[in-house]
């Protein structure tokens, strides 16, 4: 998403791709309309029950026994007590329904997420995504349990109370209906304002998210240049940005009701009129204008309440909306039908006349590019930032997808093999470590889920961390903080190493793993790098050329590809590329 703007999609189109969700609950969602009728009942009947006691009252008194009274009341309590256990039903199973679906659809939600290939994250704010799937998906739970019953209620309310009151009175029944028209016409614009408000506001708030995500994760930065009054200034308009939107909305909000109440008095006063003038020439009874009044109540009630429950429509299909946004953002980088699953791997590894650039208006990164690295040998890329010497490293795992050529790995072209068995085969060492909110343990056995504490520590040994780990208060036990705050960045890498280690992967990737460590965390990080890229296909990336002097293979990549290669005592005897680099360390 290049924009966080969202699409104006129809709401049939939303609705049809929301319907599957209610698929394996048709029975629930039966039973909670079959409750919903129940429901109805009381008040449609109450008016029916007034309209004959009020009757009986002006014409035949004499007739109208304390038993007949007691059996209208008695008849009435039994429906209440119907109408009690139904509205039970409906807000307890109902919600739960509506929460099922609301979960599903975040697991489907947070499942494309993680199909999705890098290109899209380089795009995307995370904090507009965390919006997505923890605040659209809650109004969602609203909409997928009111929106069939609210209208199949209003649907059964009026059908009847048209049928009832035709049956009355054709004529002034037309009449009231007439005014319903009308009514919607007129609060047609301000439900658009409402729905493109709705919309608006969850755009806004996804942008306030990722601000306030992206300033408290950088809040040592921000601390460090005493800029707190400057997050204070972009947070402030975010919110008065949301605080307009808002604005408008409850504008458009006031505007709706307004007309809603002005066209209640309406109806009410047509009927009265209607009514009296009906009565005066002998169409009507009193006890019909009565129940006609009665019946009128009911409809405005309904009405009401679809348009207290537009709102929440609006909210549900704005969610709905922005949920469909993310499933149809593309996955590119996805398993074939017919793919492998590569075993045995031994390590050798070919790119064969690669080109790649990461859009499709963007500058080519690599073009044409060729490498051959044995199994088992030592690939090293050196060269000017901006070269492509991560890029190949990022291509490796498909990470990101070639444009032209391909990339081999024991002579099978890495797009004909299954994802999950490639990464498997291949470890990266980053220089930025990512640390899960955990402990040391949780965060080390990440590499592999179902090894052993025993297999944890010996990987935590290999990688040289077994004895700061065990020096810290809880030891493995330890709460490392977000983002690994409470550790050191020697630290932090090192269980990095550790997780790579109980992986055990026969290609590495170290990705400038020790550029950002002081010179003794280096030291401890360079001896566990080197157990690590033991007996493994190894390609490292590295500024720091004192680090990869023992490397089988250096390539210096710039931006017209690669400008030598060799050994390191070759490139330098070449007095290149490589040998002008090398003296700049020395």
């Amino acid at each position: 998403m290049k924009k966080e703007e969202a699409r104006k999609t129809g709401t049939a189109t939303l609705i049809k791709r929301f319907l599957p969700y209610y698929k394996q609950y048709a029975g629930v969602v039966a039973l909670d309309l079959f409750c919903a009728a129940l429901t109805t009942v009381c008040e449609l009947v109450l008016p029916m029950m007034v309209r004959y006691i009020t009757d009986m009252g002006m014409n035949n008194l004499q007739a109208l026994t304390v038993k007949t009274v007691l059996v209208i009341g008695v008849l009435y309590l039994v429906l209440r007590i119907i109408d009690t256990a139904a509205n039970y039903y409906m807000t307890s199973i109902g919600h739960i329904m509506g929460t099922r679906i609301e979960t599903k659809m975040r697991s489907d939600l947070f499942g494309h997420l993680q199909r999705l290939q890098f290109a899209y994250y380089d795009e995307t704010k995370v904090g507009t995504l965390m919006s997505r799937i923890t605040n659209d998906l809650f109004e969602v739970t609203e909409f997928a349990h009111h929106c069939p019953e609210e209208f199949f209620i209003a649907g059964i309310k009026v059908i009847a109370s048209f049928v009832i009151l035709s049956n009355i009175n054709l004529w002034l029944t037309l009449i009231v209906f007439a005014v319903i028209p009308f009514m919607l016409i007129v609060c047609g614009p301000f439900r658009h304002r409402m729905k493109e408000g709705f919309r608006e506001s969850k755009v806004v708030i996804g942008e306030i998210n990722a601000q306030v995500e992206d300033s408290l994760l950088g809040i040592r930065v921000v601390k460090s240049f005493a800029n707190e009054p400057v997050e204070k200034d972009k947070f402030e308009q975010g919110n008065g940005k949301f605080l307009a939107v808002k604005r408008q909305i409850y504008h458009a909000m006031a505007g709706f009701h307004a007309t809603i109440r002005l066209f209640d008095g309406l109806m009410y006063i047509t009927v009265v009129v209607a009514g009296a003038l009906f009565m005066i020439g002998g169409k009507v009874t009193p006890a019909d204008l009565v129940a006609f009044l009665l019946y009128v109540s009911t409809l405005l009630t309904t009405v009401r309440r679809i348009i207290e429950f537009s709102e929440q429509f609006y909210r549900g299909m704005t969610g709905i909306e922005r949920f469909t946004e993310i499933l149809d953002a593309p996955v590119t980088i996805d398993d074939k039908p017919d793919a492998e699953v590569l075993t045995d791997v031994r390590g050798d590894v070919d790119f064969c006349d690669v080109s790649f650039r990461y859009s499709a208006e963007g500058r080519e990164v690599l073009s044409h590019l060729n490498l051959h690295v044995k199994a088992g040998q030592t690939m090293a890329l050196v060269g000017p930032s901006g070269g492509g010497k991560t890029t190949i490293c990022g291509l490796l795992p498909r990470f990101y997808e070639v444009c032209d050529g391909s990339i081999r790995l024991d002579g099978k072209d890495i797009q004909n093999v299954t994802l999950e068995s490639l990464r498997n085969a291949i470890g990266v060492v980053q220089q930025d470590v990512y640390l899960f909110s955990g402990t040391v343990y949780e965060n080390i056995v990440y590499g592999r889920p179902d090894a052993t504490p025993e297999e944890v520590k010996e990987a935590a040994r290999l990688a040289g961390a077994a004895e700061f780990i065990e020096a810290l208060p809880d030891g493995y036990d330890t709460y490392v903080g977000e983002r690994g705050v409470k550790l050191s960045g020697g630290q932090k890498q090192r269980i990095s190493i550790a997780r790579v280690f109980l992986k055990d992967p026969p290609v590495l990737i170290l990705d400038e793993a020790t550029s950002a460590l002081d010179n003794e965390s280096e030291r401890l990080v360079q001896e566990s790098l080197e157990r690590l890229a033991k007996g493994r296909t190894t390609f490292i990336v590295a500024h720091r050329l004192t680090t990869i002097r023992n490397a089988d293979v250096i390539a210096v990549v710039t931006e017209d590809g690669i400008a030598e290669m060799g050994s390191h005592q070759e490139l330098i005897q070449n007095d290149g590329a490589y040998a002008a680099l090398y003296r700049l360390y020395e």
